[in-house]
């Protein structure tokens, strides 16, 4: 028998207890009730009287188990936000120093930086902000939605009930759009109660359209799962009086159909006309409308996959699609610009104008006689046909193109027989001026052939000592030329020698024309054969 441990005083009273509890098991003393008037079960511990919300209240608990006492300094409170608890006059010492609240520091203040805090100032003294501290339980410290205002919620509302009220508002403009169109014809007689109006104009939003509540054949399907299937409803979109594929053509050999899935891939009737034929293959539904864009795209994901793109349709559809978007545009950008290249380099000769019928029509059955001097005799001439380069292109002024005549080995233009391709054309006036030219040419040429000029004899002049010419009038002193010999000798020898060159020496820049003789005497011609046998 399990009782509840409780300390005695003595022996005694334990004993007396005992005989207390048997009592009441044979119905001699009355049971024992709690605080709430009901009888106590002496088999079961007192401490598991109440059980806990979840399970029958009439049942024991395992409220030993957890400590189920709330502790009374645990606290569900939360932060009174944006509270103010007072505002000071002037500024105090530890304080923001920008701007004066006691309670932050100025690294951790939120107010904007000012030009001078209220350290300096003394003035717009910020209050002080509320600063609160809780103990939360444990249940407190896990509460996602403590400290949350209900009332934060009310613009979402607003927000809902102002979308609601826009679209009755358009639904009931269109309503009368309808109205005003379907009474233009008649007269719309007017009603003087406005609540009449509102009922008449008033949109039924529950009332759906008959085609959307068409559910056509509700049929119990089992849908393919992995854990062996569930049973769901579906619809059966398939009109009871079409034929069904099997029946279509009923050759052994024709295209197969799937019992299993309902399908057949190949065309059943390809020998029928495509306008009459009213079921192609559901292969035609794969290589058709959205379904090959789909196929597209899924093909553009893994070739840009498998570039290094990371793209994945499954994981990131809609970037998938916006990427294949982008591509189509950048393609098609890149082949207008190939095309406009091709275009501007070679050409359009589609926007072109048409071709002349000379060249169009330029061989035929049509018979034509020539004489031996090229005149037609029977049928008529046909018109020579031109290339496909320009041609009969005049430029500057010109009346004949660019090698329609020869003279001396030159090409040039024949209406005013100029050489230069550039030139400007001066007609018939250029041609007699240059002619003209010509003529004047010639007779100097003439003129000075037969006027033979005398060549008059000219003077050998020796070169000077210096590279110029020797003036007539230059007379060498034998006796200086004779010192100025001596004088290089001896420079010469001192070049030799840089011993003999004294510390003190005086230089004398005047140079006379015996030094100038003197020095080219004495002067070694390196192309001088006999150079070696010179003293």
């Amino acid at each position: 028998m399990a009782t509840a441990s409780v300390a005695f005083k003595s022996r005694e009273d334990h004993r007396k207890q005992m005989e207390l509890e048997e009592a009441r098991k044979a119905g001699l003393a009355p049971a024992e009730v709690d605080e709430d008037g009901k009888e106590i079960n002496p088999h079961i511990p007192q401490y598991m009287s109440s059980a806990p919300w979840y399970l029958n209240a009439e049942r024991p608990s395992l409220k030993h188990q957890r400590k189920w006492k709330s502790d009374p300094n645990y606290s569900k409170s939360w932060y009174d936000r944006g509270a103010k608890i007072g505002q000071a006059d002037k500024y105090r010492k530890g304080a923001c120093e920008n701007c004066g609240a006691i309670t932050h520091t100025s690294k951790t203040c939120m107010e904007r930086p000012r030009k001078l805090g209220a350290r300096w100032t003394n003035k717009n003294i910020a209050p002080d902000e509320k600063i609160e501290t809780f103990e939360l339980d444990y249940d407190g410290k896990r509460d996602r939605w403590n400290g949350y205002d209900a009332a934060s919620y009310a613009h979402v509302i607003d927000r809902y009930e102002a979308r609601d009220e826009a679209r009755k508002k358009y639904l009931k403009e269109q309503q009368l759009k309808k109205l005003e169109e379907k009474n233009s014809t008649e007269t719309v007689e007017e009603v003087s109660d406005d609540e009449d109006n509102e009922d008449g104009l008033k949109v039924d939003e529950a009332k759906v359209d008959e085609s959307k509540q068409m559910d056509f054949a509700k049929v119990e399907k089992r849908v393919r799962t992995t854990g062996g299937g569930s049973t769901g409803t579906v619809r059966n979109l398939r009109i009871r009086e079409d034929t069904a594929k099997y029946l279509l053509n009923l050759d052994v050999n024709s295209a197969h159909y799937d019992p299993k899935t309902r399908s057949m891939r190949e065309d059943p009737l390809p020998d029928m006309d495509p306008n009459e034929k009213f079921y192609a293959g559901d292969n035609q539904n794969r290589v058709s409308g959205q379904a090959l864009e789909f196929k597209q795209l899924n093909i553009h994901a893994w070739e840009a996959f498998d570039k290094g793109n990371d793209v994945h349709m499954q994981a990131a559809p809609s970037q998938a699609e916006l990427l294949f978007k982008n591509f189509k545009v950048n393609k098609e950008k890149l082949k207008s610009k190939v095309k406009e290249t091709i275009l501007e380099q070679y050409g359009n000769a589609a926007a072109e104008e048409a071709l002349p019928r000379e060249l169009l029509l330029g061989q035929s059955e049509k018979e034509v006689e020539y004489d031996r001097a090229g005149r037609v005799i029977k049928g008529q001439e046909m018109a020579l046909p031109k290339s496909k380069y320009e041609e009969d292109v005049f430029i500057n002024n010109h009346t004949t193109v660019w090698g329609s005549w020869w003279k001396d080995h030159q090409w040039g233009y024949r209406c005013c027989k100029q050489f230069v391709r550039n030139s400007y054309c001066t007609g018939a006036a250029g041609i007699e001026a240059a002619e003209a030219a010509a003529d004047l040419m010639k007779a100097n040429i003439a003129r000075k052939e037969a006027t033979e000029d005398v060549v008059a004899p000219t003077e050998e002049k020796q070169p000077a000592t210096w590279g110029t010419d020797i003036p007539d009038d230059l007379v060498l002193d034998q006796e200086k030329l004779a010192e100025a010999l001596k004088k290089e000798d001896k420079r010469r020898k001192e070049e030799k020698d840089e011993r003999k060159r004294k510390y003190n020496v005086k230089w004398n820049d005047e140079v006379t024309a015996e030094d100038m003789e003197a020095y080219r005497m004495k002067r070694v011609h390196h192309d001088d054969p006999m150079k070696d046998f010179l003293n």
